[in-house]
């Protein structure tokens, strides 16, 4: 290939300008008559423009400086030198342009999405894989590389508020963006930073922002008028359109008013995005395309269902624990069921209010509305009575201060959503509802003042093991499972119930599990990021148990800490249970094994009911299809029909009161929810993208790790680099796991990333582990290190880390040169963009000519290798260089000394960008490449 003749600002070429050298990239069609420029050895540095009219001939040609023969040292640093370039290489030439920016390594099938988002023009993609799979970088992955491919200029995350800080999280770590955080905690501080001239939302170029700050009316619009051009909207369920007016729907109109710009990029990501209400459904897919969401049979409709394909990814673990023959080791779950009986006490107290309740119900001549609204509180104060005595004392206490105030009293409607735990709330209440019974313009007699006071003096009776059967059980169950090795989750409903089983757990439990700590976590412990702050300092105890509330429940990773769950309160809704369950249930989790354990009273009429008719149904079908498939709506007239009978319609104690569990009512929800769990198996068939081979991924995978380095490259990066600064990377006891110790770096690096703990322990492999941290190419240890080798063999005033060396050595019978290369380069597939790789190539001398040998990196990096440890003899000074200027002197020679290692680069990279255009469809990919730079030249001279 020839190359182009020089010119000082051809996109790829070297440029001087103000005393240093940079690299021209491509223009930007927005900045016409600006030259962008970065330093050439700072590919992290943010990009300059000159305007050119203003400085016409700011600019002048340059080349590399090549490595000096007279300061050409002791062999010994070749391969580091070689791993620092590569390691700090952040836009590589091959197809995927991201995976230089990723510090971490995806899955093979977690590319899947990205290569359909690429076929997509905008992207609207729904990513519906299973709980637990990765959803969340399959998101982030395609929003890199839309940024890197100059598709998309600004993402915006919308999440729950509780989310914020773990995708901000996610996003700064492990893909090299900087997100900016909008939720009204952080709204002064952002305002303040901002210039009176723009505004919040488009000041800050990536966003992270709390859904249910943007949907309020006050910041709807202001948002709408400068949201990012890519947005990723996270448990996209929660923006579906509901059955009725509230939050939900404010969240739908948010999302629908982003869809409407036809030239915005939408990602939705949901585990559940059907909830079992069609309508809800298709309003989801309606945000993809208007066509999506209207009426009809999509698995049957076979021109929408064909149309749906390309932008619909809903795979099962199973489908993708042996993607491409890898295996992703998920962990299997075993559910369990142990039961208690209520103590004779603890009946009593239950009986008793249930009578007294049903008085408060039935009050003949009460309008309907007022009527349902005392339904549901009778309902709210019977299950927190359930919950436990904490958790009865605080609903008693607020019946006895609501029940005579004058105020409004809320919806039947808002009852009834909270106590069926309505997953169309992310974060659903926790405290224990305060229903006014009676009619709020009435005080209570004093009859009934006494009648509540002598419930309260019961409740507390009822307070630990002794008289609550059901503490003493799940006591047990905890107890079993630390013995087991496991670290615990314990569900509950309310706050108070929380708090008073773990600080129950913690004394019953101490003496047979020392140093056990317990600790609950609920709504009431601030905001999310203060909820994680516990969360965290709980998982450093050895021997941990967390107690939650559903606050914990849905979206937030609890599995490199925890590894079993129990439900002490059952929810009434099966999806909750799966969302659960899934926060420990999920790829990375470090055990092959996590435990279920459904707590429920065998006298205890509500949890009966629930287990047999909903929680059972759903393992069942979980365990049948390997996927959750979500409750009918059904269900919510099935559990009024239950509860209603199994309170307010029997006409006995607990034990006595009769189950329709054999009714009409369940047994059409049975048949519903077969039918879905039929249709959801289908779905999932159809929208399994089995046409991505994993081959194709493979193939383009394998390819671009050597150029860009694993795991295990920059283990031994660390392992080779650190003692040269004095510090180490030291093993520890388990596999895999090291410890960092920076020695004179570690300012450098605290400098760089001032919160970064050095204490913790930390890997290198793409999975997932709770003991340590995860170290990959862009982690502030390695890009510092890197930096440092790197300043180091360009100053040259040092021996640690020579440009050029040379050495006697076993490794070769002839005099071989190796060389070091970064090649620059420009792809362009109608949008230029700049690219750099390194590669490493060998030559000898042959007929008074060049002869290249064994292609580029293996052999070379083979010779290397062999040389670095077989080396026979140490050369003086003027040996060595005389042998460097003898591998510079044979390239001077042949001024297109170049051209075959280009060649063949390029001929590599077309093949592979040919391959996924194959996939993805778009015009052919131009590849245009300099002359070189030169980093290092290392001879190896044979013994004789």
């Amino acid at each position: 290939m020839t190359t182009s003749p020089p010119s000082a600002v051809r996109p790829g070429a070297l440029a001087k300008a103000r005393g240093r050298t940079w690299v021209v990239l491509p223009g930007d069609d927005g900045e016409p008559g600006v030259i962008r420029l970065r330093p050439v050895d700072s590919p992290a540095a943010d990009p300059v423009g000159i305007y050119d009219p203003l400085e016409p001939r700011a600019l002048e040609s340059a080349d590399y400086e090549r490595p000096a023969p007279e300061r050409a040292g002791a062999f010994g640093s070749a391969l580091l030198l070689r791993d620092a370039v590569r390691l700090r290489l952040r836009s590589g030439a091959g197809p995927f342009r991201s995976l230089g920016k990723l510090s971490v390594q995806p899955r093979p099938y977690q590319f899947v999405p990205l290569l359909m988002s690429l076929k997509l023009d905008p992207v609207r993609l729904l990513i519906a894989d299973d709980v637990g799979v990765g959803k969340t970088i399959e998101a982030a992955m395609i929003a890199r590389e839309l940024l890197d491919r100059g598709i998309a200029r600004r993402i915006g995350v919308l999440c729950a508020p509780h989310l914020c800080e773990q995708w901000r999280d996610e996003l700064r770590g492990k893909f090299h963006i900087d997100a900016a955080i909008i939720q009204s905690s952080r709204i002064a501080a952002l305002e303040r930073a901002c210039p009176p001239t723009s505004t919040i939302y488009r000041h800050n170029p990536h966003l992270v922002v709390s859904i249910d700050y943007a949907k309020s009316p006050k910041n709807r619009d202001p948002f709408l008028r400068d949201a990012p051009d890519l947005v990723i909207i996270d448990e996209a369920h929660m923006a579906s359109r509901p059955r009725g007016e509230g939050a939900q729907q404010q969240r739908h109109d948010l999302a629908r008013d982003l869809a409407a710009d036809p030239s915005r990029h939408l990602i939705l990501c949901t585990a559940t995005p059907h909830s079992g209400v069609e309508e809800s459904f298709r309003s989801l897919l309606g945000l993809l395309a208007p066509e999506f969401d209207d009426d009809g049979d999509l698995l049957r409709d076979d021109l929408l269902r064909d149309d749906l394909v390309p932008r619909l990814v809903q795979r099962k673990r199973s489908d993708l624990q042996h993607w491409n023959d890898q295996e992703t080791p998920f962990p299997d779950r075993a559910p369990s069921e142990r039961t208690y009986r209520m103590t004779a006490e603890y009946e009593r107290l239950f009986n008793a209010l249930l009578r007294y309740l049903r008085e408060y119900v039935d009050v003949p001549g009460s309008p309907e509305q007022r009527q349902r609204v005392r339904y549901w509180g009778a309902i709210a104060i019977l299950r927190s009575v359930l919950s436990s005595p904490a958790a009865a004392r605080a609903a008693l206490e607020n019946r006895r201060k609501t029940a005579a105030s004058a105020a409004e009293p809320p919806s039947a409607e808002e009852f009834r959503r909270q106590i069926l735990d309505s997953t169309d709330d992310d974060q659903p209440a926790d405290f224990a509802p305060a229903a006014p019974l009676g009619d709020p313009a009435a005080a209570l007699e004093d009859k009934d003042l006494r009648r509540l006071a002598g419930f309260l003096r019961d409740a507390d009776k009822l307070a630990g093991p002794e008289n609550d059967a059901k503490l003493a059980e799940a006591a047990a169950a905890v107890s079993e499972l630390l013995a087991e090795g496991f670290s615990p989750i314990v569900y509950c409903r309310f706050i108070a119930t929380a708090k008073y089983v773990a600080e129950h757990l913690q004394q019953a439990l101490i003496q047979r599990h020392p140093g056990l700590v317990v600790r609950a976590v609920t709504g009431s412990d601030g905001d999310s990021e203060q909820r994680r702050e516990i969360v965290d300092r709980l998982a450093e105890a050895g021997i941990r148990v967390l107690v939650a509330t559903d606050c914990l429940s849905e979206g937030v990773n609890l599995h490199q800490s925890y590894n079993a769950v129990i439900h002490y309160d059952l929810p009434w809704n099966p999806n909750r249970l799966e969302q659960r369950e899934g926060r420990v249930d999920r790829f990375g989790q470090p055990r092959p094994l996590v435990k279920t354990v459904v707590l429920f009273g065998e006298n205890n009429p509500v949890d009966r009911a629930v287990v047999a008719v909903l929680l059972r149904k759903a393992v069942d079908i979980r365990q049948s299809l390997g996927i959750s498939v979500p409750v009918p709506v059904e269900s919510d007239q099935v559990i009024d029909a239950l509860i209603d009978d199994v309170l307010f319609q029997g006409s006995g104690d607990a034990d006595q009161m009769r189950l329709g569990l054999d009714s009409e009512e369940v047994s059409r929800l049975h048949r519903a929810w077969d039918d879905m769990s039929a249709k959801e198996e289908k779905s999932r068939a159809f929208y399994a993208q089995r046409g991505i081979k994993p081959g194709d991924v493979a193939r383009e995978l394998d390819e671009m790790h050597p150029v860009l380095g694993v795991g295990e490259d920059v283990r031994r990066f660390l392992q080779n680099g650190l003692p040269r600064w004095n510090g180490e990377l030291a093993p520890t006891r388990a596999e895999g796991v090291s410890r960092l110790r920076l020695g004179e770096l570690e300012d450098l690096v605290l400098r760089r990333a001032p919160s970064l703990d050095l204490s913790r322990p930390v890997h290198f492999d793409d999975v997932p582990r709770p003991d340590a941290s995860l170290v990959g190419r862009n982690h502030p240890v390695v890009a510092v290190l890197a930096d440092q080798i790197l300043a180091d063999a360009l100053e040259g005033t040092g021996e640690r880390f020579p440009r050029s060396a040379a050495a006697i050595t076993s490794a070769v019978d002839r005099r071989t040169a190796v060389l070091l290369l970064r090649l620059r380069c420009v792809i362009d597939d109608g949008a230029p963009q700049y690219a750099e790789e390194v590669v490493t190539a060998a030559f000898q001398r042959s007929a008074g000519r060049i002869h290249w040998i064994g292609g580029l990196d293996d052999e070379p990096l083979r010779l290397l290798r062999q040389a670095d440890a077989r080396i026979e003899r140490r050369l003086a000074p003027r040996e060595r260089a005389e042998n460097v200027q003898w591998a510079l002197d044979m390239l001077d020679a042949r001024p297109d000394w170049h051209e075959h290692i280009v060649d063949q680069r390029r001929a590599a990279l077309e093949q592979s960008h040919a391959r996924l255009r194959s996939q993805i469809g778009g015009s052919r990919v131009e590849i245009r490449a300099e002359v070189p730079d030169l980093i290092g030249c290392f001879v190896l001279l044979p013994r004789t």
